[in-house]
């Protein structure tokens, strides 16, 4: 059976909790980079199919900004952040103190993509010392692949190996809200959360909560 199939509300509660706990951490982060105050909650926490994965981050033709990374230590896994392309360079331009910043203009895709990098440390960083704080496991991640390009692409490249033992995925909502933002919505985006088959006992076996075989 689908280790997936057996996580109840309760389990994904607790992984809301983490994840905003550890929303906390990065909002922290990132207001200090990007020196003005900057919000960032877990609206919602579910179980998607991997087919879902691609309608959610905007359709298979959708491009994206991705920042894909292994999860090591106690719990191996994988997990994707992906931001709609506009919105990565809304916060992209303010990293690197360019407002009009656009990854259409080639010669700036290195220090663009270095900001990506260090978005995607102080994201998945915080939520994995989240995790990691309330399993008392050690969790950390590896250096972050990133790309740009159409969501089809990054996924299928994220979840080809993991499709020979899964179907599905854990994906936290997460919105960020800037405090003296020019436009009013939030930005949107999502962490997938892929722990490898094995991890699922570990991790929730330390929250204290049993998953079924």
């Amino acid at each position: 059976m689908n280790f997936l199939k057996s996580i109840s509300e309760i389990h994904l509660d607790i992984l809301k909790e983490v994840g905003n706990i550890g929303a906390g951490h990065a909002a922290t982060a990132l207001s200090t980079l990007l020196n003005t105050k900057i919000d960032m909650k877990v609206p919602r926490v579910r179980v998607v199919s991997f087919d879902e994965v691609m309608e959610l981050a905007g359709g298979a033709d959708n491009v994206v900004a991705s920042v894909f990374l292994r999860i090591e230590g106690d719990a191996p896994g994988s997990m994707f952040f992906i931001l709609p392309l506009p919105q990565a360079e809304k916060y992209i331009g303010q990293l690197i103190k360019k407002q009009s910043f656009s990854f259409s203009e080639e010669q700036e895709n290195e220090l663009a993509l270095s900001a990506l990098q260090e978005l995607g440390n102080i994201l998945s960083g915080s939520y994995l010392s989240s995790l990691s704080d309330f399993t008392q496991l050690s969790l950390y991640p590896s250096v972050p692949a990133l790309s740009i390009d159409m969501v089809g692409a990054v996924i299928s490249f994220g979840l080809l190996e993991l499709s020979q033992v899964s179907d599905y995925a854990i994906v936290i909502d997460t919105a960020l809200d800037e405090e003296d933002a020019q436009m009013p919505d939030s930005v949107n985006g999502h962490f997938f959360l892929l722990p490898d088959p094995d991890s699922f006992h570990i991790i929730f076996s330390a929250l204290g909560v049993k998953v079924d075989a």
